[in-house]
């Protein structure tokens, strides 16, 4: 089960809800305006400069932006001391951001428990 907390009527966010669900996961969302939600974001343990427009939560990690469904399976199987993962910003073809055959180049990284980053996972253009 994945728990996402959005933005007030931001269609990416409901696209990439819908994404998940189409991946087969139980999907429960709610929306929070302006600070609450950056409040919420900074709670669970994102920082800043991985911020995105919408925050999951599963099985006790965070799952911060367009994150693809085979990392967060990765994720919970592999079961790292980390906060979570997060695609920072909004990428062109990530899940919920369009085509997935006109995607941007774009990394999936892993939010250790100090806030520091690694790559967990790489994706290549496809335009």
């Amino acid at each position: 089960a994945i728990h996402v907390v959005k933005g007030s009527g931001c269609e990416c966010c409901d696209a990439w809800v819908a994404y998940l669900r189409g991946e087969g996961f139980a999907v429960t969302d709610e929306e929070r305006y302006g600070t609450l939600l950056m409040s919420y974001k900074t709670e669970v343990g994102v920082p800043q400069r991985m911020m995105s427009c919408h925050t999951g939560m599963a099985d006790g990690y965070v799952l911060e932006g367009h994150v693809p469904a085979a990392d967060i399976r990765r994720l919970l199987v592999e079961r790292p001391d980390a906060v979570g993962l997060a695609v920072p910003g909004m990428p062109y073809g990530s899940p919920g951001m369009g085509p997935e055959e006109e995607r941007e180049a774009y990394e999936v990284f892993l939010i250790r428990r100090d806030g520091a980053t690694e790559v967990f996972a790489r994706y290549e253009q496809t335009r």
